[in-house]
């Protein structure tokens, strides 16, 4: 390829960035305030309802790699310290019942995450609308993530109370938590794996809005593909 053809190939891609770049921004300039809070809403309550109905069913944690709950790092030692002992099934029991625990608790959290996004001001919608992958992430956790911790906790404690390894979990941690081993929140198995199951339930909405942004046109929804084709 000559030195000529070569610088001349290499301005018109420039022009096609520039020009493609022109044209996003006009895009999202484009569209009024109301078309983009209220296409952000729906791409929200889309993916929060989406994300609720898959953890919230049974193996909806348990069953899933990227949520599910595992036993702390600082307790792995002590789990196949107890396998080797004969007590496998009773570590088996504590991260089953962790998980059933989580799964049990995202569905009254539902009204919470609708209730997020219905409020979310023009501002909130336009961050989301041109954020990055965790802009979803962020907004759910800095609105929902302590209400949903206060509504996530009995459902909770109450599921893995019915497990007796629980009382082992929590006499270690505390332990572990007096010598600065273990984060407050973690030194007992309701709390961990409350703050597990937030993440999880984050993550799974973050995965759901990543979908609309890659394909509005496959959500089916004109204002979906209006708002989040301008973005793309």
């Amino acid at each position: 390829m000559s030195r000529r053809l070569f610088l001349a190939q290499s301005s018109v891609a420039l022009l096609v960035l520039a020009a493609t770049r022109q044209a996003l921004a006009l895009s999202l300039a484009d569209l009024s305030n109301q078309d983009a809070s209220a296409g952000v809403k729906a791409a929200l309550e889309k993916g929060a309802l989406a994300a609720v109905g898959l953890l919230g069913r049974s193996g909806g944690f348990l069953d899933n790699p990227k949520v599910r709950i595992p036993l702390p790092g600082y307790l792995e030692d002590a789990a196949r310290l107890l396998k080797m002992t004969g007590q496998g099934k009773r570590v088996d029991e504590l991260v089953t019942s962790m998980n059933r625990a989580a799964e049990a608790a995202v569905p009254p959290g539902q009204d919470l995450l609708v209730g997020a996004v219905k409020s979310m001001s023009v501002s909130d919608a336009k961050k989301i609308l041109t954020g990055g992958d965790n802009a979803v992430t962020t907004f759910f956790a800095d609105k929902t993530r302590a209400p949903l911790g206060e509504k996530f906790l009995p459902v909770v404690t109450q599921t893995t109370e019915q497990v007796g390894a629980t009382k082992a979990y929590d006499r270690i941690a505390s332990k572990a938590s007096a010598a600065g081993l273990v984060k407050p929140e973690e030194a007992s198995v309701a709390r961990y794996v409350t703050g597990k199951t937030l993440d999880g339930l984050y993550t799974i909405i973050g995965e759901e809005e990543r979908k609309i942004r890659q394909d509005p046109v496959g959500t089916g929804s004109a204002l979906l593909q209006k708002v989040f084709g301008a973005a793309r």
